[in-house]
């Protein structure tokens, strides 16, 4: 392995040892000392290693700035006139005189003059701060006020450029189970004293550094690392430390009109998540906010950001084990109560099982050869560029346990896992499997808790996909809820209302509008037990949030055509096929009436409405119900649920579609030709021919055949 990475990672590589053995005398990063290493011992050559650790140490000696030896180090600078030190920088604008100032840790210097230019091309230095290379300069004048240090020269400690092809090009030369070393040994672990399974964890701490707006949790015992990676693997990432913080220092900042962290860092993480308070009232809900649709709104502005999100924390003790809690009470005690919201806990893509990691000792610690780690941050961040999404779709489908909240989780996932497995894009099926299961896993984990806290709205955990190859069915379980039942407290039924309202009442159906069964016992109504596709319970909010895909699509109008606002009844055939699509696939989906595809616009049904005697949301549904009934007959319609939803006072038609047991066809009356046979794959519903519709319906009905 170690030869290897010398060979197809010529000058990007360092011995780890080389790394700790100057931990110990310098409390800086990881990717600082390696940006060093890189720079002078980064060969196999035993001499060339040895002249450069040299070299590196004298570095150290000269320019990093020990806090103790501080006042000796301005005496330099005062007496040379300037000095080049290494040192954390952050930078702070101060309003009474116009200027920005730095703040040199180290060095224990505030005030410190620093030009607008070098701020404004490293704005990081206002947000957290950056070790920097920096050249400090002296000159005193009584005249003035402000510090007579000032900064000359900064360089970020980064790599000047990635070359992202040579990176895949020397991915390719090492199998899944060696890159997977590779990898563990860049973030300085020996993955020979480590099993399989906890080589996933440990990949999985990296899909936030990969995967933009990532939300992501890992409780468990101390001194697993949990933290370790977010501070010292990756200059573009910063750990907050529990305790208090505010929304202007981790969103927006009104009175200066500045983003917060989330605007200038790849990741946020949060250690101890015992000790997180929001000084401010509506923080949480803030966060909420962010982490669903990685933007917010703080007064006339909406932000945007890509910020994943990262809590991590401690769990499991003698006094309150892992095992205890499985079984009373759930896994996300360590949260502040505010945040034990299933609001907020179905934010989570996944949830990693850190009492599975072993503390660490120092065999776990490598000696060998790893990616100098600024180079695989670089690479980490290019990858955030990409979307491996749609990677299970010509293998797999998810199955209907999945809701779109889960489906999007799932897929984040799968994208990570694959982004830092397989970069250059080539993998296979089994690979794509491996990723989805663990996927699915550490997003049922998400959903053990939520049924714990949320109880019957969430009691769809039988998370899994379908191989289309064979059409055999896989349930995903996590290993600390297997055999422990878990009695859900009785829950009332909320009774369905065909009352409409504009705020989503409770009183109304769980998906808040006015509730249409195409046919009896299409829903079980008021008590339904059968899920109506992968979005049952998902807000028309949420689902417009993203593109077009396998489980959802937008239309304009059920019978308007917008071109010549006359009533078309090509728009009522695009509704059926897209309704006969849904049900032919394997898990279903939403089709949304009154949205604009292409910029996801609020439309409502007002043109629709005009055209339809009674004009009102009554005839509206009774003529959907029609045209659903005529079009697929009244059996097949009893897998299609339609209802009104409000959102922003505008309403929207959703029809909630699942998998039919047989096949559907349009018929031929309303596609004017012949009965057709449509399938929905990925965002396109496609029409088979009568061939490949057997070919297809062999796999997806074995039973019937």
């Amino acid at each position: 392995m170690d030869k290897k990475l010398n060979e197809h990672f010529a000058g990007r590589v360092v011995r780890k040892d080389l790394t700790k053995l100057l931990k110990g005398g310098a409390n800086v990063p990881v990717y600082v000392l390696e940006y060093l290493l890189g720079m002078y011992c980064a060969s196999d050559d035993e001499e060339t290693i040895r002249d450069g650790l040299q070299a590196v140490k004298r570095v150290l000696a000269e320019n990093y700035v020990r806090p103790d030896e501080a006042e000796k180090v301005k005496s330099y600078i005062k007496e040379r006139g300037s000095y080049k030190i290494i040192d954390k920088v952050t930078v702070t604008l101060n309003e009474k005189r116009d200027a920005y100032e730095a703040l040199l840790s180290n060095l224990g210097t505030k005030g410190v003059n620093i030009p607008d230019g070098t701020v404004k091309e490293f704005e990081k230095l206002l947000a957290g701060g950056i070790w920097s290379i920096v050249t400090i300069s002296y000159y005193y004048d009584e005249s003035r006020k402000s510090s007579p240090f000032y900064i000359s020269e900064l360089k970020p400690i980064q790599m000047p450029n990635m070359d992202l092809d040579g990176f895949f090009e020397g991915r390719k030369h090492f199998s899944e189970g060696e890159w997977i070393d590779v990898l563990m040994r860049s973030s300085g672990m020996e993955p020979s004293e480590l099993d399989e399974r906890v080589k996933w964890h440990l990949l999985a701490r990296m899909i936030p550094f990969v995967e933009n707006n990532y939300n992501m949790c890992e409780l468990g015992p101390r001194n697993t690392g949990k933290s370790h990676i977010y501070k010292e693997l990756s200059p573009n990432s910063i750990l907050v430390s529990g305790g208090q913080t505010t929304v202007a220092n981790l969103f927006y900042n009104m009175a200066s009109r500045t983003v917060g962290l989330v605007g200038f860092w790849d990741i946020v993480a949060f250690d101890e998540v015992a000790g997180i308070k929001f000084k401010d009232a509506d923080g949480v809900q803030i966060m909420k906010d962010y982490m669903a649709s990685g933007s917010f709104a703080r007064g006339k502005d909406s932000v945007e950001a890509n910020a994943a999100m990262v809590f991590v924390g401690n769990i499991g003790s003698a006094n309150v084990s892992v095992e205890n809690l499985v079984r009373t009470k759930h896994l996300l005690v360590p949260f502040p109560e505010v945040m034990i919201d299933p609001a907020f806990i179905d934010r989570f893509h996944a949830y990693i099982p850190g009492w599975e990691i072993p503390k660490l000792k120092p065999l776990h610690f490598t000696d060998h050869y790893g990616l100098i780690v600024d180079y695989l941050a670089e690479f980490f961040r290019e990858m955030r560029k990409r979307n491996f999404q749609d990677a299970i779709d010509p293998h797999f489908t998810l199955n209907n346990s999945l809701n779109q909240r889960d489906t999007i989780a799932v897929r984040r996932s799968v994208s990570g896992l694959l982004k830092l497995l397989y970069p250059q894009g080539e993998y296979g099926k089994e690979a794509v499997r491996r990723c989805l299961e663990y996927a699915l896993e550490t997003r049922r984990r998400v959903k053990e808790q939520l049924l714990r806290i949320g109880g019957n709205e969430f009691k769809d955990v039988d998370l899994g996909y379908v191989d289309k190859e064979d059409a055999s069915a896989h349930i995903i379980s996590v290993p600390e809820y297997e055999g422990v039942k878990f009695v859900l407290e009785k829950h009332e039924t909320i009774p369905t209302s065909h009352a409409r309202s504009k705020d989503r009442a409770p009183a109304q159906t769980e998906s808040g509008g006015i509730d249409t069964d195409h046919g009896a016992g299409a829903g079980n109504k008021g008590n339904r037990k059968v899920p109506f596709g992968p979005n049952d319970g998902s807000p028309v909010a949420d689902l417009i949030m993203n593109d077009e895909h396998s489980f959802v699509e937008f239309k304009e109008t059920m019978l308007c055509n917008t071109h010549t606002n006359k009533a078309d009844p090509t728009m009522e055939w695009e509704v059926l096929r897209t309704v006969a699509g849904f049900m032919n696939s394997y898990e279903g989906g939403t089709l949304l009436i009154g949205v604009e595809d292409s910029e996801h616009k609020l439309m409502g049904l007002e043109r629709d409405l005009r055209l339809i005697a009674g004009k009102n949301i009554d005839a509206f549904l009774l003529h959907l119900t029609r045209v659903l009934n005529d079009g697929l007959t009244r059996l097949a319609a009893m897998n299609s649920r339609s209802l009104i939803e409000a959102v922003d006072g505008i309403e929207v038609c959703r029809i909630d579609v699942r998998p039919s047991d047989k096949q559907v066809f349009v018929n031929a009356k309303a596609s004017k030709n012949q009965d057709e046979f449509f399938i929905r794959h990925n965002n396109l519903t496609q029409s088979f021919s009568a061939a490949d519709m057997l070919d297809y319906a062999r796999a997806r009905w074995p039973d019937r055949q």
